[in-house]
């Protein structure tokens, strides 16, 4: 065990008694006192400890600012370096620092003054710098020997009122001068920029915020408030102590409401916050961790994707950042990448990672958010000294503080223009009573034989005060123009009007907030931006479905796999046998696949043809106009090179939904699967069918168990058998044979209709219930369905339409009733119609149809076709 050593010291086996008794000792080296070490060591621990706490690391919660800010800020303005005066050297402003103010290194000097210019570390930089400060890439700046500078605009703000009392000024480190303990402040400094420093013991982090917010947040605070009302007395109130006046300030509100204007904090550099619950975490406790993202979008170039960056999170360096990826993917621990290139310029960020053929973008970039600096967090500590002792603030008491400051300052530059004014108004009135016996005053300083007497003369004669009598020996004697004796009643009523103003300002605690929340207004307006970091998520309970219509949507998909929502009524219906209009402006080479019906809230399954099955909400699919290509599906799930999406279901919700899903391929087998088996489906998919080699899945449907299935191929043949005939499976498993099919055929399309006909009651429409079919030259017509032999699974079928050159092969078909008012049909070519479907006529299956539409390029042919309920087509 350590040594007592608080215990005496003991000398040849006896205490050592100076010690003991604490005596002071006179040695050849001055006086020595003895003390112990651990005393000592404690004290003069705790002493560096504050020192740095106080005077280094922690920013003040009145102003936002540490000592060396506040002395860089206070030393500029010393200088005359506000924002409308010239540049200055750095290096000039530097020395004036380091030799009134702050004795520490040039070094650490310069580089605080480098980081209130730099807009990337700023949110709002409080220093206007002219020449190299550094970029976001981590590169240094000049030396301070090249670089100039002055205030921002901004900054003025924290210093006004300085020379009006408002905060107490202190010695500097060798008494020669004096500095502010405090900044004046009108801005909520300390959540604008943020602050962040490492002290003994203890760190400080805090994110920098938009000021639109911030002043929104106080306005609420101050409008939940009370003060209470002081009794000061007027005629002695300029001199009354400023904590007697501010009347205190409490607030009710809560910080679930201030949270209601304060989004989230706001970076310089953008990005992105995810997990709002987090935020709220920070601002209720004062610490916390924020998880921000990186701005990406991945985008198609000839046949071959790219990752572009074009925003980082806050204080992550960029040139790190490239070199981090470049060295992962020479690991191999991303793959799939082929280039990086930094094309950032002075318009912003634009980053470029070229991706290898066949790669999967979104897995791509997955694996860089967890791999690299694109996703990182911002360790919120919100850590501010607080009366001089270091507190963790959360919002609310870092908003509340700051009104409590500038009660204060506003109260103390109040008081002083109140003593300006008095002033101003006793000599005032000495200057009238001077002009009202302009002669005797005149004769009276001509009979004295000095200024002394002069000035004892007039304080006796006229009743004037030693300040008066001074004003009055000043004046100047065109003073004694009658104009000028107008400009001096003018002025004696304005300041009487002044000091009535504030002395009721100053009785009135409300008052002073106004004013608070009047030039927090001005400053909102006169320096408001709008808000760089996008969150994700709201604050409260609302939902993304709350904030998107629940609008009716068509779905379109190409081959080459683009996909898009559009409002569905931005086509209009035609008469049958017209052309239509363009609905894509696709790739040459490309051609439109699927077609779909559904509502922005819905659930959307992607089954592609290797069996797979992906999720997304409809909302999520990117929204385009009529012409527009869509977004590359690869950006969207996570689908394998090669794999390509065969269909897409829509289901209202996904949870709330019983039933089946019925899968039906090219070699003609089907499947049944509970549809509960498909809730939840991670990011990289599940596997919904397992397949034989060589063939795909063609056709998935939602099914309630006991309805009728229709499936129809290429050549012309279909079947219809009940859906009980097959059995449910699980997900991973092949089915059974549903149609027998020849070698050179194959299955286009598979329907499903309930086993029961649902007529409706009041007989106002006729009933019909038929198979529509599509050819691929625009030949279609409506067969019904009890034309059409009930079999059982596995047959070969019974002829659907009679086929040939003119006609084409079959390409799609769909079960349509009285509730289906309209068709849509659209072409490889991305050519698309509506038509009623009152205008196709009912055929039998040994018919070819009637035309539909006709194409407008040669070698066009049809790709798909969808239709449309009665109160879809009146949405």
């Amino acid at each position: 065990m350590a040594e007592d050593t608080n215990k005496p010291v003991e000398t040849n086996g006896e205490p050592n008694q100076a010690l003991q008794k604490n005596v002071v000792k006179d040695t050849e080296y001055g006086k020595i006192f003895p003390t112990s070490i651990t005393q000592e060591m404690e004290k003069s621990y705790l002493d560096y400890a504050m020192s740095v706490i106080v005077a280094r690391a922690l920013p003040d919660v009145r102003d936002g600012l540490k000592p060396v800010h506040r002395r860089i800020l206070f030393a500029m303005r010393d200088m005359g370096l506000t924002s409308k005066a010239a540049y200055k050297k750095s290096a000039r402003i530097v020395g004036e620092v380091l030799g009134k103010y702050h004795p520490h290194g040039d070094q650490a000097v310069y580089q605080t003054l480098v980081r209130l210019a730099q807009d990337f570390s700023m949110r709002y930089p409080l220093v206007d710098g002219q020449g190299n400060f550094g970029s976001v890439d981590g590169d240094s700046a000049a030396a301070m020997r090249y670089t100039e500078a002055k205030l921002a605009k901004i900054a003025d703000e924290l210093l006004e009122d300085l020379d009006k009392e408002t905060v107490d000024f202190v010695d500097n480190f060798d008494g020669s001068q004096q500095e502010p303990s405090v900044l004046p402040a009108k801005l909520p400094n300390l959540l604008l920029i943020g602050s962040e420093g490492i002290a003994v013991g203890m760190a400080t982090k805090i994110p920098p915020h938009n000021l639109e917010e911030v002043v929104d947040a106080i306005k609420t605070l101050v409008a939940k408030s009370q003060t209470t009302p002081t009794q000061a007395d007027p005629k002695t109130i300029e001199t009354t102590e400023p904590d007697q006046l501010t009347g205190g300030f409490v607030s009710e509100v809560t910080i679930e409401e201030l949270m209601g204007h304060i989004k989230g904090p706001d970076f310089p550099t953008g990005a992105n916050i995810y997990n709002p619950k987090d935020i709220r975490e920070v601002y209720l406790s004062g610490k916390g961790r924020i998880l921000m993202r990186a701005t990406t979008d991945i985008t198609e170039v000839k046949d071959k994707s790219r990752i572009v960056i074009t925003e980082i999170p806050y204080l992550v360096n960029k040139a790190k950042l490239i070199m981090k990826i470049a060295q992962l993917v020479k690991d191999k621990k991303i793959i799939g990448i082929s280039d990086i290139r930094d094309e950032s310029d002075r318009k912003g960020m634009h980053v470029v990672i070229e991706l290898k053929k066949g790669s999967r973008p979104k897995s791509v970039l997955n694996n860089l958010f967890k791999h690299t600096e694109l996703q990182t967090s911002f360790p919120a500590n919100m850590v501010a000294l607080v009366d001089g002792t270091p507190q963790l603030c959360n919002l609310k008491m870092m908003l509340t503080e700051y009104i409590k400051h500038r009660q204060l300052v506003v109260v103390r530059r109040s008081q002083y223009e109140l003593r300006a004014a008095k002033l101003r108004a006793h000599i005032l009135e000495g200057l009238k009573i001077a002009l009202d016996n302009l002669d005797a005053v005149i004769k009276t300083i001509r009979e004295s034989k000095d200024s002394d007497t002069a000035r004892a003369n007039l304080m006796s004669r006229f009743g004037l005060t030693q300040i008066q009598s001074e004003a009055i020996l000043d004046m100047q004697l065109r003073r004694l123009s009658a104009l000028e004796r107008q400009k001096i009643e003018d002025e004696y009523k304005a300041i009487k009007e002044t000091i009535d103003k504030l002395t009721l300002l100053l009785q009135n605690p409300k008052q002073i907030l106004e004013v608070i929340i009047a030039e927090l207004d001005g400053l909102k307006e006169k320096y408001k931006s709008p808000r760089r970091t996008k969150i994700h998520g709201a604050l409260t309970t609302i939902s993304e479905e709350d904030l998107v219509p629940n609008a009716p949507i068509l779905i379109t998909v190409t081959k080459s796999g683009y996909v898009k929502r559009i409002p569905r009524d931005t086509f209009r219906s035609q008469r049958r046998g017209g052309k239509g209009v363009s609905s894509m402006a696709t790739k040459a080479e490309d051609e439109m696949a699927f077609l779909l019906t559904a509502n922005n809230h819905d659930d959307v399954l992607f089954f592609t043809n290797k069996g797979k099955v992906f999720h997304l909400k409809a909302y999520d699919l990117p929204e385009g106009s009529r012409q527009s290509k869509g977004q590359a599906v690869v950006n969207l799930i996570n689908i394998d090179s090669g794999e390509t999406v065969k269909s897409i279901i829509a289901i209202p919700d996904l949870t709330k939904t019983g039933g089946f899903l019925v899968m039906a391929t090219k070699q003609g087998l089907i499947k049944k699967t509970t549809l509960d088996k498909y809730v939840k489906i991670k990011v990289n998919g599940l596997t919904s069918i397992k397949l034989d080699q060589g063939d795909q899945l063609i056709s998935v449907k939602t099914t309630s168990g006991d309805d009728q299935v229709f499936i129809v191929t290429h050549r012309g043949k279909a079947i219809r058998f009940n859906e009980k005939d097959v059995r449910p499976m699980g997900r991973a498993t092949k089915g059974v044979k549903g149609i027998n099919i020849k070698p050179d055929d194959y299955v286009v399309t598979m329907e499903t209709f309930p086993s029961k006909e649902n007529r409706p009651d009041d007989g106002r429409k006729k009933y019909f219930r038929d198979l529509m079919v599509v050819t691929e030259r625009g030949i279609g017509k409506r067969t019904p369905v009890h034309l059409f032999p009930l079999h059982k699974r596995a047959g070969v079928g019974v002829k659907v339409a009679k086929l040939n050159a003119k006609t084409g092969n079959i390409v799609s078909a769909e079960l349509v009733t009285p509730e289906i008012s309209q068709l849509m049909i659209t072409t490889k070519k991305a050519q698309m119609i509506k038509l009623p479907l009152r205008n196709i006529k009912q055929l039998g299956r040994n018919t070819q149809g009637i035309i539909l539409m006709r194409f407008n390029k040669e070698g066009d042919s049809v790709a798909a076709m969808t239709c449309i309920g009665e109160e879809e087509s009146e949405e």
